[in-house]
């Protein structure tokens, strides 16, 4: 470890309350419930994250601060069926239960582990937080750009402040959880977002995780009743093969059709720069690989204009156009405020007030 991801380590030591998410075991050492690696941690050590520590056999887990702090569309996270056009003020913390090469968000979520990715933890109290987003014109607030997961505790604890203005409550994971950390969330998070990164196992053991906790979180989540919405970063040569994508269109159509599936392009980030950047002909395959597998609502991201028709919304029974996009920004809006088609009365599912 450098002298700066050291320094760091210590600092972020002081930013930590006891965790709620752990079990005690013999001889100083515990058990970690946060993340589907279920860490057991010995005393002076920390769990695969970094960021979750034992001490005196206590678990101390990230508390107190952002690492990032952005006030985004709801359409960037992307939830697509969730108050569409709101604003979501995204706050991040430090740390990874994983390590993909790909990160879109590395600085953060590689913060102890890679000495370039430097982002100190700036000192917030849920309720200014809160009392931001609510003056920014937020209606959604979002865990996000490192794994939420590994931080539930001081989610629970802006929710709590968020749900008390008003506002929806979101994450955006790997979806490595537990049965644990899940029952633990319930009352606080409305909307969760799953990047499914890949079908194979041998892939997701490539990110640091298993494919297998990763698909029980996906099916727990939905019968849990969160709102769920599933992205698939498709990579070149990496998951992009029809058998691949169509594993995964035909899972999530066995969970319900009515899951989002948003398949988004790929470019060149962080440490994996090899694949050529998502053309656009692939997205189009996966796209019509999802509806050709029964899902009702699929969409083709990070390519705005470019993709047909697969940024918008459609009635699965009568085929209205109900929600027309363009990137992120929404140009036509016609579900109505009670979640229907205003053509033929379908319930959408979805948050729509």
């Amino acid at each position: 470890m450098s002298a700066g991801t050291s320094t760091l380590k210590s600092v972020l030591e002081t930013f930590t309350t006891e965790g709620e998410l752990y079990e005690r075991l013999e001889n100083g050492k515990l058990r970690c419930l946060a993340c589907g690696h279920r860490c057991v941690i010995f005393d002076g050590l920390d769990g695969i994250c970094r960021v979750r520590f034992n001490r005196g056999g206590t678990l101390l887990v990230p508390s107190g601060y952002v690492g990032a702090l952005q006030l985004d569309p709801v359409e960037k996270k992307p939830f697509f069926h969730a108050l569409p056009g709101s604003l979501a003020m995204s706050f991040g913390m430090l740390g990874c239960d994983f390590h993909c090469a790909y990160c879109q968000n590395w600085v953060t979520s590689q913060a102890l582990r890679d000495p370039n990715a430097i982002a100190p933890p700036h000192r917030l109290t849920p309720e200014d937080f809160v009392a931001l987003s609510v003056m920014q014109g937020a209606r959604i607030v979002t865990s996000t750009y490192n794994e939420p997961l590994i931080t539930s505790e001081w989610a629970v604890e802006i929710f709590k402040a968020a749900r008390g203005a008003g506002l929806k409550t979101s994450y955006v994971s790997n979806g490595n959880g537990t049965p644990e950390v899940l029952e633990y969330i319930k009352p606080w998070v409305d909307l969760y977002k799953v990047d499914l990164k890949s079908f194979q196992d041998r892939n997701y053991r490539k990110l640091g995780g298993l494919l297998k906790n990763v698909l029980d979180t996906i099916q727990r989540l939905y019968a849990m009743g969160f709102w769920l919405e599933i992205v698939t970063l498709v990579i070149p040569g990496f998951n992009d093969s029809n058998e691949e994508l169509r594993d995964i269109a035909r899972f999530l159509a066995k969970i319900s059709p009515n899951i989002p599936w948003h398949v988004t392009a790929f470019h060149q980030d962080y440490k994996m720069t090899d694949p050529d950047n998502t053309p656009v002909a692939t997205l189009l395959r996966a796209a019509e690989i999802g509806k050709s597998e029964g899902l009702n609502f699929v969409y083709a991201g990070n390519l705005p204009s470019r993709v047909d028709n697969w940024e918008n919304t459609y009635c699965p029974g009568c085929d209205a156009l109900l929600i027309e996009r363009s990137g992120y920004r929404i140009r036509k809006m016609c579900v109505t405020s009670s979640g229907t088609c205003p053509d033929c009365s379908r319930q959408i599912p979805g948050v729509w007030n």
